[in-house]
């Protein structure tokens, strides 16, 4: 038998909201701060699957400036009709504190790859927006409301109103259909119409090891609903052994085949210290109907598993992805993403100087507005990235080189700088929550004039840099002492004063290339090459 091996869409691709148009299936994942927008995956066989197009590619679809960490892009929902594709999202402008400010957004397009049209805006009452199509042709958004009242369950309901395609505007009353179960932080809805029910899958417990996934019917689309007898369908809660934990966020799908699949978020921490480098992951199992009437996963029981067996189709594998990058395209590779802003002419380019990326300098890492850095999701827990740079700063405000980034306050960054009695120079810079430190005894003089070969490898928990300077018999040599590759996770990020949380994170580590310039000249590195190679462990999770 065929099977499915999870995670199938490795290294921070959480939110997975699942669709079927034809013989093609697509999922849709959040980006929170990343640019562009909404990561779509496709496959034919639901086996192999391949980065097809992010949507939202214009500051006017989503404009991120000035959003904190974590925030941007949750929990998009991909749906089609009316030979439309649908995309609903949130724009998170805040989520730390007693409010989350949070707006939500419709786009549509003929094709999956575009060209996508200018967001509708809908509302604002909370997030994990998705859009339900009725048979009766009429349409309805869900989403969960936030409560910030004292005392109030600040996860308060699935909100439901009908949304008016043609005046392109939310109208109707506005209904909250479903409270949730004791497991809580009730959210992710989905809804579904099968064998005369309406049924509503939610994720519940919130998006670390508690979470689930719970499914409720009701007779009509505003309810009441009755949750499943033998919840929650889905969670790895109360068994840390399992290689997949935090499983929860789901939707659902049917192949033309007749099988049904959840697709859902999970997560595979390092142990002991059950850190979750590679960020949420989607991960797919088959489900079957019971006799009366509701889903249970294929295998029994409730836990998440490592492989699933795949539906009866054709496999239709795609051809691997090149590791090396040499910049010889005139656009930025697909695996690439920026912060919060689009990668514009203006500090970023492949034209400038023909097969190099070429980078200006802005603004520092606490910058949540301008800062000059593109990075690539790292999906394994044995990774190398490698550049070489060409780089003249001027004075120790400029900076530029290979960066491994989970967020503004927690990254590790290999750089050439300029230093007042050495001149060009090597260094390290750490943000450790937030805390500032350079771990070498003293900067690596560098030549001017010089081309550096900047390497980073990344060991489960652990990170070593390397560099060489460029020639025929390239010399490695270490840098820095062994850091904690393990921080860039979002275990970590999360911080709080007793019962208040003071950080959250929900992306995943990232590693790339950078370039600032403080004194705000915009000085310019050029990188010749960037490659991103795995060595993936036999074991799916790491001890």
């Amino acid at each position: 038998m065929s099977m499915i091996k999870n995670p199938i869409l490795k290294g921070f691709n959480p939110d997975p909201s699942i669709l079927r148009v034809g013989e093609d299936y697509y999922i849709a994942t959040s980006t929170f701060e990343w640019f562009p927008g909404i990561q779509i995956h496709h496959s034919r066989d639901l086996v192999n699957w391949r980065l097809l197009c992010r949507p939202l590619t214009r500051k006017s679809q989503l404009d991120m400036r000035g959003n904190p960490d974590s925030g941007g892009i949750w929990a998009p929902c991909l749906s089609y009709s009316d030979g439309l594709f649908y995309l609903i999202y949130t724009d998170v402008k805040s989520h730390i504190g007693p409010f989350k400010d949070t707006h939500n957004y419709l786009v549509t397009a003929k094709q999956i790859e575009g060209p996508w049209s200018e967001p509708v805006y809908l509302n604002s009452s909370g997030f994990d927006p998705s859009l339900f199509h009725d048979d009766d042709n009429r349409k309805w958004l869900l989403n969960m409301v936030w409560d910030h009242r004292k005392g109030k369950n600040k996860f308060g309901g699935i909100l439901l109103q009908e949304y008016d395609a043609d005046q392109k505007r939310l109208t109707g009353p506005v209904y909250n259909i479903y409270q949730g179960t004791k497991l809580g932080l009730t959210e992710g809805p989905h809804v579904y119409k099968q064998n005369g029910y309406y049924y509503l899958m939610v994720a519940e417990g919130g998006t670390r090891y508690d979470h689930a996934v719970t499914i409720a019917r009701g007779k009509t689309l505003t309810g009441p609903y009755e949750t499943a007898p033998d919840s929650p369908l889905l969670t790895a809660a109360g068994h840390p052994d399992l290689p997949l934990q935090r499983a929860g966020h789901a939707s659902l799908v049917e192949t033309s085949t007749g099988e049904w699949y959840i697709a859902y978020l999970c997560g595979r921490p390092l142990r002991p210290m059950m850190r979750c480098t590679l960020g949420r992951e989607t991960a797919l199992q088959k489900v079957e109907w019971t006799e009366d009437g509701w889903l249970k996963l294929a295998s029994g029981g409730h836990q998440p598993t490592l492989e699933t067996p795949a539906p009866s189709l054709k496999p239709r594998p795609f051809s691997a992805q090149k590791a090396k990058d040499s910049f010889d395209s005139d656009t930025l590779n697909i695996h690439f993403q920026s912060l919060k802003v689009p990668p514009e002419e203006d500090w970023i380019s492949l034209k400038k100087r023909p097969g190099y990326l070429s980078i200006r300098g802005r603004e520092s890492f606490s910058s949540m507005h301008h800062q000059s850095l593109v990075a690539r999701r790292v999906q394994a827990f044995r990774a190398q990235a490698e550049t070489l740079i060409e780089y003249e700063p001027d004075n120790y405000q400029q900076m530029a080189g290979l960066v491994c980034y989970y967020n503004s306050r927690n990254y590790f960054y290999l750089h050439v700088t300029w230093d007042e009695k050495l001149g060009k120079c090597l260094k390290i810079m750490i943000s450790d929550l937030g805390i500032y430190d350079e771990p070498l005894e003293s900067p690596v003089k560098l030549e001017a004039q010089s081309r550096i070969l900047l390497k980073a490898d990344m060991a489960a928990d652990k990170l070593q840099f390397w560099y060489a300077e460029a020639a025929d018999e390239v010399k490695w040599q270490k840098i820095g002492p062994e850091l904690d590759f393990s921080k860039l996770s979002d275990e970590y990020a999360e911080s709080k004063i007793g019962p208040y949380l003071m950080d959250q994170g929900f992306t995943g580590a990232y590693v790339g290339l950078c370039a600032q310039d403080l004194s705000g000249h915009k000085k310019q590195a050029d990188f010749d090459y960037f490659s991103y190679t795995e060595a993936e462990p036999e074991s799916e999770s790491v001890n």
